[in-house]
């Protein structure tokens, strides 16, 4: 079962990468101001702009671990207008993992502990919700602030927490052209779930530098940094280090916003992995 997880994971992933490459190449050329614009706002967290990525991460030279893990994120983002100066960003992240089989133990970067022996298990992990309260006319320095929550939405306890997990998030923003530059900070506790559980104490941290090019074309760099404070020192943080490319392009009318990133992981825990890679496919719908 194991094996043919992977291979349909792999194979997805060759399947969803063949498709945009010659996507790219067939697409109906942008105006280029058209999609200067769009690569901006697809590259905000923040932006007055509906959107769904599907974001791909595959997590390699985790220790024990007979193949490497996947998580495929589904992340919606929705704004809209409480009045007519401030917006709300609605962004849910769902995660579809693959955790593949250890012999001792293993951690994904968010998880909030190690997981302990087990088969290989695929479903969906720990839904997160974050509101972002953001100026509807913002100026040079764009921002954001709200609630995040996780929801124990697991379909087995090795992918999940088990806890109900809240605390606040922000994001902060500059866009000199040609840059796109800034950070959003996430801080959890839990409050309620399974007494068993390790107590969730968590830091993310996603610096973003992206640097736009002609033709939609744009380099960027966007790791995420996660410090577990329940953990001990030498197992706390998860700090990878990369980046890559994307473009902007259509398929008709569509807009869509292809990347990929490859990091190494300087700091990582004893179970966690030592290099990634991040495939996203993000579906535009500009208002």
């Amino acid at each position: 079962m194991r094996e043919a997880i992977v291979k349909r994971t792999l194979s997805f992933i060759g399947r969803l990468t063949t498709l945009v490459v010659i996507s790219i190449v067939a697409a109906t050329t942008v105006h280029a101001q058209d999609t200067a614009e769009l690569a901006k706002a697809a590259q905000n967290p923040v932006a007055d702009m509906i959107s769904l990525p599907l974001q791909n991460n595959t997590f390699f030279g985790i220790k024990n671990a007979d193949d490497p893990a996947n998580v495929l994120n589904v992340q919606p983002v929705i704004p809209a207008n409480i009045t007519e100066d401030w917006l709300v960003i609605s962004r849910v992240i769902a995660p579809i993992i693959y955790l593949p089989s250890f012999s001792e133990g293993g951690q994904l970067p968010e998880s909030d502990e190690p997981t302990p022996s087990v088969d290989d298990e695929f479903g969906l992990g720990d839904i997160n919700y974050t509101g972002f309260l953001s100026p509807a006319n913002a100026g040079p320095i764009i921002w954001g602030i709200g609630p995040s929550i996780n929801l124990p939405t697991a379909t087995d306890d090795t992918l999940g927490s088990e806890k109900w997990s809240a605390g606040p998030s922000a994001v902060v923003l500059a866009t000199p052209n040609p840059w796109v530059l800034g950070t959003l900070v996430r801080q959890l506790w839990s409050f309620a779930g399974d007494s068993d559980r390790d107590n969730v104490n968590q830091t993310l941290i996603q610096p973003f530098v992206n640097y736009n090019l002609s033709d939609g074309w744009y380099l960027t760099s966007s790791p995420i940094i996660t410090a577990n404070w329940e953990e001990d020192s030498g197992d706390r943080w998860t700090v990878p280090v990369g980046g890559g490319f994307g473009k902007i392009f259509r398929i008709g009318s569509q807009p869509m916003n292809f990347s990929t990133q490859a990091f190494y992981h300087v700091e990582s825990p004893e179970f966690g992995p030592d290099q990634s890679l991040r495939v996203q496919l993000q579906f535009l719908f500009p208002r």
